[in-house]
Protein backbone atom coordinates (compact mmCIF):
# COMPACT_ATOMS: atom_id res chain seq x y z
CA UNK A 1 0.00 0.00 0.00
CA UNK A 2 2.76 2.20 -0.21
CA UNK A 3 1.74 3.79 -3.54
CA UNK A 4 -1.19 5.12 -1.78
CA UNK A 5 0.28 7.03 0.64
CA UNK A 6 -1.84 10.28 0.93
CA UNK A 7 -4.61 9.25 -0.33
CA UNK A 8 -8.61 8.89 0.68
CA UNK A 9 -9.38 5.84 2.50
CA UNK A 10 -12.47 5.42 -0.12
CA UNK A 11 -9.82 5.93 -3.45
CA UNK A 12 -7.19 3.79 -1.37
CA UNK A 13 -10.13 0.85 -1.28
CA UNK A 14 -11.18 1.58 -4.36
CA UNK A 15 -8.00 1.13 -5.82
CA UNK A 16 -6.26 -1.54 -3.93
CA UNK A 17 -6.91 -4.53 -6.31
CA UNK A 18 -4.93 -2.53 -8.65
CA UNK A 19 -1.73 -1.78 -7.08
CA UNK A 20 -1.50 -4.90 -4.40
CA UNK A 21 -3.38 -6.96 -6.95
CA UNK A 22 -2.07 -10.36 -8.85
CA UNK A 23 0.32 -9.45 -11.25
CA UNK A 24 -0.50 -8.39 -15.05
CA UNK A 25 0.09 -11.02 -17.21
CA UNK A 26 -0.21 -10.89 -21.49
CA UNK A 27 -3.26 -9.06 -22.30
CA UNK A 28 -3.08 -5.92 -20.06
CA UNK A 29 -0.70 -3.09 -19.20
CA UNK A 30 -0.68 -1.16 -15.98
CA UNK A 31 0.20 2.12 -15.86
CA UNK A 32 3.20 3.28 -13.84
CA UNK A 33 2.37 6.50 -12.33
CA UNK A 34 2.89 5.61 -8.45
CA UNK A 35 1.43 8.18 -6.14
CA UNK A 36 2.95 10.08 -2.69
CA UNK A 37 1.89 12.37 -0.28
CA UNK A 38 -0.60 14.35 -1.13
CA UNK A 39 -0.01 18.51 -0.32
CA UNK A 40 -1.84 21.50 0.22
CA UNK A 41 -0.59 24.75 -2.04
CA UNK A 42 -0.33 28.11 -1.01
CA UNK A 43 -0.68 30.15 -3.88
CA UNK A 44 0.48 33.06 -2.74
CA UNK A 45 4.09 31.23 -1.36
CA UNK A 46 7.21 31.69 -3.06
CA UNK A 47 7.88 28.67 -3.52
CA UNK A 48 3.90 27.08 -3.21
CA UNK A 49 4.46 23.67 -1.50
CA UNK A 50 6.66 23.06 1.70
CA UNK A 51 7.98 19.74 0.07
CA UNK A 52 9.88 22.01 -2.35
CA UNK A 53 12.77 23.20 0.18
CA UNK A 54 12.70 19.81 2.10
CA UNK A 55 16.10 18.23 3.17
CA UNK A 56 17.11 15.05 1.10
CA UNK A 57 17.54 13.02 4.34
CA UNK A 58 13.72 12.67 4.10
CA UNK A 59 13.79 13.71 8.17
CA UNK A 60 10.70 16.22 7.15
CA UNK A 61 9.40 13.82 4.49
CA UNK A 62 9.37 13.75 0.66
CA UNK A 63 10.65 16.58 -1.27
CA UNK A 64 9.08 17.69 -4.10
CA UNK A 65 9.76 19.61 -7.64
CA UNK A 66 7.78 21.95 -9.57
CA UNK A 67 8.28 23.29 -13.36
CA UNK A 68 10.85 25.45 -12.54
CA UNK A 69 13.53 23.17 -11.00
CA UNK A 70 12.89 20.83 -13.33
CA UNK A 71 13.14 22.98 -16.28
CA UNK A 72 16.28 23.97 -14.49
CA UNK A 73 17.92 20.97 -13.81
CA UNK A 74 17.55 19.84 -17.18
CA UNK A 75 18.07 22.77 -19.19
CA UNK A 76 14.43 22.68 -20.72
CA UNK A 77 14.09 26.50 -19.05
CA UNK A 78 17.06 27.35 -22.11
CA UNK A 79 15.15 25.30 -24.54
CA UNK A 80 12.33 27.54 -24.27
CA UNK A 81 14.35 30.82 -23.33
CA UNK A 82 15.46 30.53 -26.84
CA UNK A 83 11.75 30.05 -28.82
CA UNK A 84 11.98 26.21 -28.60
CA UNK A 85 8.85 26.03 -26.34
CA UNK A 86 6.88 23.58 -28.64
CA UNK A 87 5.29 25.75 -30.84
CA UNK A 88 3.33 24.11 -34.22
CA UNK A 89 4.07 20.62 -32.97
CA UNK A 90 1.26 18.23 -31.20
CA UNK A 91 2.04 15.48 -28.54
CA UNK A 92 -0.08 12.40 -28.44
CA UNK A 93 -0.93 11.01 -24.85
CA UNK A 94 -1.80 7.36 -24.70
CA UNK A 95 -3.28 5.97 -21.84
CA UNK A 96 -6.09 4.08 -21.37
CA UNK A 97 -10.16 5.14 -20.21
CA UNK A 98 -9.92 8.88 -19.68
CA UNK A 99 -10.25 11.14 -16.97
CA UNK A 100 -13.60 13.11 -16.18
CA UNK A 101 -11.46 15.92 -14.50
CA UNK A 102 -8.93 16.38 -17.07
CA UNK A 103 -9.34 19.57 -18.45
CA UNK A 104 -9.92 21.14 -14.74
CA UNK A 105 -6.60 19.54 -13.93
CA UNK A 106 -4.78 21.09 -16.70
CA UNK A 107 -6.30 24.15 -15.57
CA UNK A 108 -5.48 24.19 -12.21
CA UNK A 109 -1.94 22.92 -12.59
CA UNK A 110 -1.19 25.86 -15.07
CA UNK A 111 -2.87 28.57 -13.38
CA UNK A 112 -0.68 27.54 -10.46
CA UNK A 113 2.73 27.76 -11.81
CA UNK A 114 2.08 30.74 -14.37
CA UNK A 115 1.92 28.33 -17.77
CA UNK A 116 -0.54 29.13 -20.47
CA UNK A 117 -2.71 26.84 -21.44
CA UNK A 118 -1.56 24.90 -24.85
CA UNK A 119 -2.91 26.25 -28.12
CA UNK A 120 -5.19 23.09 -27.78
CA UNK A 121 -6.36 20.04 -25.94
CA UNK A 122 -7.97 17.40 -26.95
CA UNK A 123 -9.41 14.27 -25.76
CA UNK A 124 -9.96 11.49 -28.10
CA UNK A 125 -12.23 8.80 -25.85
CA UNK A 126 -12.25 5.58 -28.07
CA UNK A 127 -14.95 3.90 -28.71
CA UNK A 128 -16.02 1.32 -26.87
CA UNK A 129 -14.60 3.12 -23.75
CA UNK A 130 -16.74 1.95 -20.94
CA UNK A 131 -18.65 5.24 -18.79
CA UNK A 132 -16.08 6.81 -15.93
CA UNK A 133 -16.60 4.20 -12.28
CA UNK A 134 -15.41 5.91 -9.12
CA UNK A 135 -15.47 2.13 -7.54
CA UNK A 136 -13.87 1.14 -10.06
CA UNK A 137 -9.37 0.90 -8.88
CA UNK A 138 -8.45 0.41 -12.24
CA UNK A 139 -10.16 3.16 -13.78
CA UNK A 140 -9.08 5.64 -10.90
CA UNK A 141 -5.46 4.37 -11.33
CA UNK A 142 -5.42 5.72 -14.56
CA UNK A 143 -6.84 9.21 -13.51
CA UNK A 144 -3.72 9.57 -12.19
CA UNK A 145 -1.38 8.60 -14.68
CA UNK A 146 -2.91 10.83 -17.33
CA UNK A 147 -2.90 13.52 -14.68
CA UNK A 148 0.80 13.05 -14.50
CA UNK A 149 1.18 13.19 -18.36
CA UNK A 150 -0.80 15.82 -19.11
CA UNK A 151 0.52 18.44 -16.83
CA UNK A 152 4.29 17.56 -17.21
CA UNK A 153 4.13 16.74 -21.37
CA UNK A 154 2.58 20.67 -20.82
CA UNK A 155 5.26 22.19 -18.36
CA UNK A 156 8.44 21.26 -21.03
CA UNK A 157 6.65 21.75 -23.60
CA UNK A 158 3.56 24.59 -23.00
CA UNK A 159 3.83 25.79 -26.68
CA UNK A 160 2.61 22.73 -28.24
CA UNK A 161 -0.99 21.01 -28.90
CA UNK A 162 -1.94 18.05 -26.73
CA UNK A 163 -4.36 15.63 -28.05
CA UNK A 164 -4.82 12.71 -25.01
CA UNK A 165 -5.80 9.07 -27.01
CA UNK A 166 -8.05 7.00 -24.27
CA UNK A 167 -8.18 3.50 -24.79
CA UNK A 168 -11.26 1.40 -24.58
CA UNK A 169 -9.30 -0.02 -21.91
CA UNK A 170 -5.75 -1.08 -20.63
CA UNK A 171 -5.47 -4.60 -23.02
CA UNK A 172 -3.17 -4.78 -25.81
CA UNK A 173 -6.19 -4.85 -28.32
CA UNK A 174 -7.25 -1.78 -27.07
CA UNK A 175 -3.84 0.13 -26.37
CA UNK A 176 -2.56 -1.02 -29.98
CA UNK A 177 -6.05 0.37 -31.37
CA UNK A 178 -5.58 3.74 -30.22
CA UNK A 179 -2.13 3.90 -31.40
CA UNK A 180 -2.93 3.24 -34.44
CA UNK A 181 -5.60 5.73 -34.55
CA UNK A 182 -2.96 8.25 -33.95
CA UNK A 183 -0.88 7.12 -36.63
CA UNK A 184 -3.45 7.00 -39.16
CA UNK A 185 -4.51 10.37 -38.32
CA UNK A 186 -1.40 11.87 -38.17
CA UNK A 187 -2.21 13.19 -34.69
CA UNK A 188 0.97 14.04 -33.71
CA UNK A 189 4.85 13.72 -34.26
CA UNK A 190 5.85 12.96 -30.78
CA UNK A 191 3.82 9.84 -29.01
CA UNK A 192 4.23 9.05 -24.66
CA UNK A 193 3.47 5.70 -23.63
CA UNK A 194 3.37 4.95 -19.85
CA UNK A 195 2.50 1.40 -19.26
CA UNK A 196 4.13 -1.86 -19.43
CA UNK A 197 3.81 -5.46 -19.10
CA UNK A 198 6.66 -8.35 -18.11
CA UNK A 199 7.94 -9.97 -20.94
CA UNK A 200 7.40 -13.40 -19.24
CA UNK A 201 3.97 -12.94 -20.00
CA UNK A 202 4.02 -12.56 -23.77
CA UNK A 203 6.80 -15.78 -24.15
CA UNK A 204 3.80 -17.80 -25.68
CA UNK A 205 2.06 -18.10 -29.08
CA UNK A 206 -0.72 -15.79 -27.79
CA UNK A 207 2.55 -13.14 -26.26
CA UNK A 208 3.87 -13.09 -29.60
CA UNK A 209 1.12 -12.43 -31.60
CA UNK A 210 0.38 -9.41 -29.12
CA UNK A 211 3.93 -8.37 -29.79
CA UNK A 212 3.68 -8.64 -33.85
CA UNK A 213 0.66 -6.31 -33.78
CA UNK A 214 2.47 -3.70 -31.37
CA UNK A 215 5.51 -3.88 -33.70
CA UNK A 216 3.81 -3.47 -37.11
CA UNK A 217 2.72 -0.01 -35.37
CA UNK A 218 5.66 0.92 -34.50
CA UNK A 219 6.83 0.40 -37.91
CA UNK A 220 4.50 2.18 -39.12
CA UNK A 221 5.13 5.12 -36.57
CA UNK A 222 8.93 5.13 -37.45
CA UNK A 223 7.88 5.46 -41.28
CA UNK A 224 5.76 8.56 -40.59
CA UNK A 225 8.52 10.21 -38.35
CA UNK A 226 6.97 10.05 -35.37
CA UNK A 227 9.11 9.55 -31.76
CA UNK A 228 7.83 6.94 -29.37
CA UNK A 229 8.83 7.04 -25.64
CA UNK A 230 7.99 4.36 -23.65
CA UNK A 231 8.79 4.44 -19.59
CA UNK A 232 10.82 1.07 -18.77
CA UNK A 233 9.02 0.24 -15.65
CA UNK A 234 9.23 0.58 -11.89
CA UNK A 235 10.53 -2.51 -10.22
CA UNK A 236 13.88 -2.95 -11.28
CA UNK A 237 14.97 -5.95 -13.28
CA UNK A 238 11.85 -7.15 -12.48
CA UNK A 239 9.19 -5.54 -13.73
CA UNK A 240 6.61 -7.25 -12.27
CA UNK A 241 7.42 -9.13 -9.09
CA UNK A 242 8.32 -12.59 -10.72
CA UNK A 243 10.76 -13.04 -8.67
CA UNK A 244 13.31 -13.13 -11.78
CA UNK A 245 14.46 -10.76 -14.44
CA UNK A 246 11.54 -9.58 -16.87
CA UNK A 247 11.81 -6.70 -18.67
CA UNK A 248 9.03 -4.36 -19.72
CA UNK A 249 7.38 -4.24 -23.26
CA UNK A 250 6.90 -2.47 -24.96
CA UNK A 251 9.78 -0.51 -23.74
CA UNK A 252 11.71 -3.34 -24.68
CA UNK A 253 11.24 -2.76 -28.37
CA UNK A 254 13.44 -2.13 -30.69
CA UNK A 255 11.54 0.85 -32.22
CA UNK A 256 10.82 2.77 -29.40
CA UNK A 257 13.02 4.72 -27.04
CA UNK A 258 13.08 3.23 -23.82
CA UNK A 259 13.24 5.98 -20.45
CA UNK A 260 14.38 4.77 -16.94
CA UNK A 261 14.44 6.12 -14.21
CA UNK A 262 16.57 8.16 -11.64
CA UNK A 263 16.50 10.00 -8.61
CA UNK A 264 17.28 14.16 -8.77
CA UNK A 265 19.04 15.82 -6.24
CA UNK A 266 18.24 19.89 -7.37
CA UNK A 267 18.96 22.78 -5.40
CA UNK A 268 21.82 22.79 -2.39
CA UNK A 269 23.80 20.05 -1.05
CA UNK A 270 21.36 19.30 1.84
CA UNK A 271 17.90 20.75 0.75
CA UNK A 272 15.75 20.41 -2.53
CA UNK A 273 15.59 24.48 -3.63
CA UNK A 274 13.19 25.94 -6.04
CA UNK A 275 16.28 28.74 -6.85
CA UNK A 276 19.04 26.25 -6.44
CA UNK A 277 21.01 24.15 -8.88
CA UNK A 278 21.78 20.49 -10.13
CA UNK A 279 23.75 18.38 -7.76
CA UNK A 280 23.50 14.89 -8.63
CA UNK A 281 21.84 11.95 -9.87
CA UNK A 282 21.66 8.58 -8.97
CA UNK A 283 19.86 5.54 -9.88
CA UNK A 284 16.27 5.17 -8.37
CA UNK A 285 16.50 2.38 -6.44
CA UNK A 286 14.52 2.34 -3.13
CA UNK A 287 15.29 2.21 -0.35
CA UNK A 288 19.17 2.91 -1.04
CA UNK A 289 18.21 6.43 -2.11
CA UNK A 290 15.91 6.92 0.67
CA UNK A 291 18.62 5.89 3.61
CA UNK A 292 16.96 2.73 4.26
CA UNK A 293 13.54 4.56 5.63
CA UNK A 294 10.77 1.55 4.62
CA UNK A 295 8.01 3.93 4.83
CA UNK A 296 9.56 5.39 1.61
CA UNK A 297 10.11 2.20 -0.35
CA UNK A 298 8.36 2.74 -3.85
CA UNK A 299 10.74 1.37 -6.55
CA UNK A 300 13.15 1.38 -8.73
CA UNK A 301 14.13 2.21 -12.27
CA UNK A 302 13.24 -0.96 -14.91
CA UNK A 303 15.81 -1.62 -17.09
CA UNK A 304 18.09 -4.98 -18.60
CA UNK A 305 17.93 -7.46 -21.21
CA UNK A 306 15.04 -8.53 -23.76
CA UNK A 307 14.82 -11.64 -24.18
CA UNK A 308 12.28 -11.38 -27.10
CA UNK A 309 14.08 -8.90 -29.25
CA UNK A 310 17.43 -9.13 -30.67
CA UNK A 311 20.13 -6.60 -30.23
CA UNK A 312 19.52 -3.81 -32.72
CA UNK A 313 22.81 -3.05 -35.07
CA UNK A 314 22.99 0.73 -33.81
CA UNK A 315 23.64 -0.24 -29.95
CA UNK A 316 25.39 -3.41 -30.31
CA UNK A 317 27.85 -1.16 -32.65
CA UNK A 318 28.07 1.49 -29.81
CA UNK A 319 27.74 0.15 -26.46
CA UNK A 320 30.86 -0.72 -24.28
CA UNK A 321 31.68 -4.31 -24.79
CA UNK A 322 31.04 -5.21 -21.68
CA UNK A 323 27.53 -4.40 -21.56
CA UNK A 324 27.30 -6.33 -25.31
CA UNK A 325 28.98 -9.31 -23.33
CA UNK A 326 26.19 -8.93 -20.44
CA UNK A 327 23.16 -8.73 -23.52
CA UNK A 328 24.39 -11.81 -25.49
CA UNK A 329 23.06 -10.34 -28.62
CA UNK A 330 19.20 -9.04 -26.77
CA UNK A 331 18.55 -5.79 -26.73
CA UNK A 332 19.12 -3.54 -23.41
CA UNK A 333 16.90 -1.57 -21.89
CA UNK A 334 16.71 1.69 -21.10
CA UNK A 335 18.03 3.99 -23.98
CA UNK A 336 17.98 7.27 -21.46
CA UNK A 337 16.34 8.08 -18.49
CA UNK A 338 15.08 10.65 -16.11
CA UNK A 339 13.49 11.78 -12.75
CA UNK A 340 11.22 8.85 -11.42
CA UNK A 341 11.80 9.41 -7.40
CA UNK A 342 8.97 9.53 -5.61
CA UNK A 343 11.40 10.82 -2.99
CA UNK A 344 12.01 13.85 -5.44
CA UNK A 345 8.74 13.22 -7.38
CA UNK A 346 6.94 16.15 -9.11
CA UNK A 347 4.04 18.17 -8.75
CA UNK A 348 0.63 17.41 -10.10
CA UNK A 349 -2.70 17.95 -9.80
CA UNK A 350 -4.99 14.98 -9.43
CA UNK A 351 -8.67 15.98 -9.38
CA UNK A 352 -10.29 12.22 -9.04
CA UNK A 353 -8.27 12.28 -5.90
CA UNK A 354 -9.05 15.42 -4.62
CA UNK A 355 -5.57 17.93 -5.02
CA UNK A 356 -2.44 18.16 -5.59
CA UNK A 357 0.06 14.59 -4.80
CA UNK A 358 3.46 14.05 -5.27
CA UNK A 359 3.95 11.56 -8.35
CA UNK A 360 7.17 9.62 -9.47
CA UNK A 361 8.11 6.63 -11.62
CA UNK A 362 8.88 6.12 -14.74
CA UNK A 363 5.82 7.60 -16.17
CA UNK A 364 7.55 10.86 -15.16
CA UNK A 365 10.11 10.37 -17.81
CA UNK A 366 8.33 9.77 -20.87
CA UNK A 367 6.02 12.39 -21.50
CA UNK A 368 8.72 14.68 -19.98
CA UNK A 369 10.75 13.70 -23.13
CA UNK A 370 7.82 13.97 -24.92
CA UNK A 371 7.66 17.42 -24.26
CA UNK A 372 11.11 17.81 -24.61
CA UNK A 373 11.95 16.44 -27.99
CA UNK A 374 8.67 18.75 -29.21
CA UNK A 375 10.41 21.70 -28.35
CA UNK A 376 13.07 20.32 -30.20
CA UNK A 377 11.05 19.59 -33.29
CA UNK A 378 9.66 22.67 -32.80
CA UNK A 379 12.99 24.63 -33.16
CA UNK A 380 14.29 22.08 -36.13
CA UNK A 381 11.33 22.70 -38.38
CA UNK A 382 10.88 19.44 -38.90
CA UNK A 383 10.25 16.27 -36.37
CA UNK A 384 13.11 14.22 -35.78
CA UNK A 385 11.54 11.14 -36.03
CA UNK A 386 13.02 7.96 -34.36
CA UNK A 387 15.97 8.93 -32.04
CA UNK A 388 17.66 6.10 -31.32
CA UNK A 389 20.56 5.21 -34.10
CA UNK A 390 21.75 9.33 -33.67
CA UNK A 391 21.53 8.77 -29.67
CA UNK A 392 24.14 5.41 -30.00
CA UNK A 393 26.24 6.80 -32.98
CA UNK A 394 27.19 10.03 -30.36
CA UNK A 395 27.23 8.21 -27.50
CA UNK A 396 29.46 5.59 -28.89
CA UNK A 397 31.79 8.48 -30.06
CA UNK A 398 31.49 10.73 -26.76
CA UNK A 399 29.22 13.11 -28.39
CA UNK A 400 26.70 13.50 -25.26
CA UNK A 401 29.44 14.84 -23.30
CA UNK A 402 27.89 18.52 -22.99
CA UNK A 403 23.98 17.46 -23.35
CA UNK A 404 23.68 15.01 -21.03
CA UNK A 405 24.31 13.91 -17.35
CA UNK A 406 25.66 10.37 -17.46
CA UNK A 407 24.67 8.96 -14.49
CA UNK A 408 26.88 6.71 -12.47
CA UNK A 409 25.72 5.99 -8.86
CA UNK A 410 23.71 3.28 -7.96
CA UNK A 411 22.13 0.53 -9.44
CA UNK A 412 18.16 -0.57 -10.46
CA UNK A 413 18.12 -3.88 -7.97
CA UNK A 414 14.98 -4.47 -6.15
CA UNK A 415 12.94 -6.76 -3.62
CA UNK A 416 15.70 -8.90 -3.87
CA UNK A 417 16.16 -9.24 -7.54
CA UNK A 418 19.79 -7.57 -8.20
CA UNK A 419 20.01 -4.89 -10.74
CA UNK A 420 22.82 -3.16 -12.60
CA UNK A 421 24.83 -0.32 -11.75
CA UNK A 422 25.50 2.20 -13.62
CA UNK A 423 28.39 2.94 -14.76
CA UNK A 424 30.58 5.95 -17.40
CA UNK A 425 28.79 5.68 -20.30
CA UNK A 426 26.10 3.46 -21.29
CA UNK A 427 24.34 1.07 -18.81
CA UNK A 428 21.55 -1.04 -18.34
CA UNK A 429 20.02 1.12 -15.10
CA UNK A 430 20.03 4.71 -16.93
CA UNK A 431 20.91 4.09 -20.66
CA UNK A 432 23.46 7.24 -21.30
CA UNK A 433 21.61 9.41 -19.33
CA UNK A 434 19.38 12.44 -18.34
CA UNK A 435 18.69 15.79 -20.56
CA UNK A 436 21.18 18.47 -19.92
CA UNK A 437 20.30 20.69 -22.85
CA UNK A 438 22.12 23.81 -21.25
CA UNK A 439 22.63 25.20 -24.99
CA UNK A 440 20.63 25.00 -27.23
CA UNK A 441 23.59 25.11 -29.60
CA UNK A 442 24.52 21.83 -28.85
CA UNK A 443 21.43 20.09 -29.55
CA UNK A 444 21.14 21.28 -33.16
CA UNK A 445 24.74 21.15 -34.04
CA UNK A 446 24.09 17.70 -35.16
CA UNK A 447 20.13 16.96 -34.93
CA UNK A 448 19.37 13.70 -35.71
CA UNK A 449 18.09 12.80 -39.03
CA UNK A 450 15.86 9.32 -39.48
CA UNK A 451 15.58 7.59 -42.64
CA UNK A 452 11.83 6.26 -41.46
CA UNK A 453 12.84 2.73 -42.42
CA UNK A 454 12.43 0.28 -39.93
CA UNK A 455 14.84 -1.82 -41.38
CA UNK A 456 17.95 0.81 -41.19
CA UNK A 457 19.81 1.81 -38.45
CA UNK A 458 21.91 4.62 -40.09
Amino acid sequence: MKRLRGLSFALAAAAATLFIGTPTYAGEHRFGVIVGDHVQADPSATPHFGCESRPFDLSKGLYCYTPPAIRAAYGVQSLINNGANGAGQTIVILDAFGSPTIQADLQVFDTLFGIPAPPSFQVITMPGTPPFDPSNGNMVGWTSEIALDVQWTHAMAPGASIVLVAAASNNDSDLIDGLNFAIDNHLGNVISMSFGESEIGLANPAGLDIVASWTAAFKRARENHITLFVSSGDQGVDTQGFGTPSASFPSTSPLVVSVGGTNLRFGTATNAAINGSYQFEQVWDDPADNNNIAAYTFGAGGGGMSFLFSQPDYQKSNVPKAVNKTLHGYRGVPDLAYNAGVAGGVIAYWGVGGGFYIFGGTSAGAPQWAGIIADINSALGRPVGFINPWLYRLGGHGGLTSSFHDITIGNNGFDNVPGYPATPGYDLSTGWGTPNFGSLAVMLSNPPVDSGDPGSDP
